[in-house]
């Protein structure tokens, strides 16, 4: 299953990140999301509702790919899933969060900005990552950078991303 989700990042280019501040909002925007040719959002837990959002956007488009980001800890990845969140991803690489996702059999992509955490990432088998944060690390100079090192992994820059 976290192949397919994999390329199905990959086809669509780009995951929108929301925080959604009101989960009664959360169905209209996955209907425009799909709408607008982006069936894929990742909802943070910045905010308290972000369980709730999950599960109505899923409600809303049942074929839409949602996950959870600004996951933090083992119980926030156990309430996304709960909502229906069929990825996690971390600002960071805490590997509590890691090993449940691993054991769980819920694709993850922890957030990495060095060598040492990629390579914890990599001792876990975990290869799809987060750039994070992606402007202030280099952009795009340093995914070549660690692409040469480390080309078994797959990196999504997240944090100042822009059309340049």
């Amino acid at each position: 299953m976290a192949k397919d989700i994999y390329d199905t990042f990959r086809d669509i280019g780009i995951i929108p990140v929301v925080a959604i501040e009101d989960a009664s909002k959360a169905a209209d925007l996955a209907h425009a999301l799909v709408k607008g040719g982006l069936p894929a959002s990742e909802v943070t837990f910045r905010t308290a509702c972000a369980a709730e959002a999950i599960e109505a956007m899923i409600k809303a488009e049942p074929d839409m790919l949602v996950g959870a980001g600004t996951v933090l800890n083992v119980e926030q990845a156990e309430k996304a899933v709960k909502a229906g969140a069929k990825f996690i991803v971390s600002p960071g690489y805490n590997p509590d969060v890691v090993d449940w996702c691993i054991k769980n059999n819920v694709p993850t992509m922890p957030g990495i900005s060095n060598p040492s955490e990629i390579t914890a990432c990599i001792n876990k088998g975990v290869t799809h990552l987060k750039l994070f944060p992606a402007e202030r690390k280099g952009g795009y100079k340093i995914i070549d950078d660690f692409g040469g090192p480390f080309p078994q992994c797959t990196f999504m820059p997240t944090g100042g991303v822009t059309t340049e």
